[in-house]
């Protein structure tokens, strides 16, 4: 039973990755199975209605992943401006990391089946409010109601969701520190009022 959890998990995991890298319709089944080590049967074992149903399981595990990467972000930094240098930060290493080969595994998947697969869309769509969620928090825990602190979380996710995408297309972090300090600099300005 061990084995055939690793399988699932593995293969899981296998599309996260390579969908992050090369996106959805770039990569095959054949490509998954080999990256995953799982053997062919387990993939429509486990996900019988194929590589739609692998890749919704793959946003939310990305999706998991990203969420306890914030919130360990939120609890290691005491506001919001300290969470968005942070957090622009693990974004700008991870794909210089990369040599920018790895962006959102979310976006990636989601821009290219959307709105045509309902179930990848779902997924993406929870993701990205849970997301949202524990960076209003954040901004809630500073002082702002919780409409103002929603708003700067979508705020927040779309710019560095738009910015990794720029960043990937021109090779540089630039797009991420640009969107770091417009970020920072509404925080301050919201802080003194101006």
């Amino acid at each position: 039973m061990a084995a055939a959890r690793r399988h699932k998990e593995n293969l899981v995991q296998a599309a996260a990755e390579l969908f992050r890298k090369q996106g959805y319709s770039a990569t095959g089944l054949n490509e998954i199975l080999k990256t995953s080590g799982a053997p062919k049967g387990s993939l429509y074992h486990y996900f019988p209605e194929g590589k739609e149903s692998l890749a919704a399981a793959a946003v939310k595990h990305a999706g998991s992943a990203g969420s306890r990467t914030l919130r360990d972000l939120k609890a290691q930094t005491t506001s919001p401006t300290d969470f968005i240098i942070a957090y622009c930060g693990l974004l700008s290493g991870w794909l210089e990391d990369s040599d920018f080969t790895s962006g959102c595994p979310i976006a990636t998947t989601v821009l290219e089946t959307s709105p045509q697969s309902t179930a990848i869309q779902r997924a993406g769509a929870a993701v990205f409010e849970d997301w949202a969620d524990i960076i209003a928090q954040i901004y809630c825990e500073a002082g702002c109601n919780e409409n103002e602190a929603a708003g700067y979380a979508v705020l927040c996710i779309a710019s560095l969701e738009g910015a990794l995408i720029v960043a990937r297309a021109t090779l540089s972090v630039k797009p991420i520190t640009t969107i770091r300090d417009h970020l920072v600099a509404q925080m301050a300005a919201r802080e003194t009022g101006s």
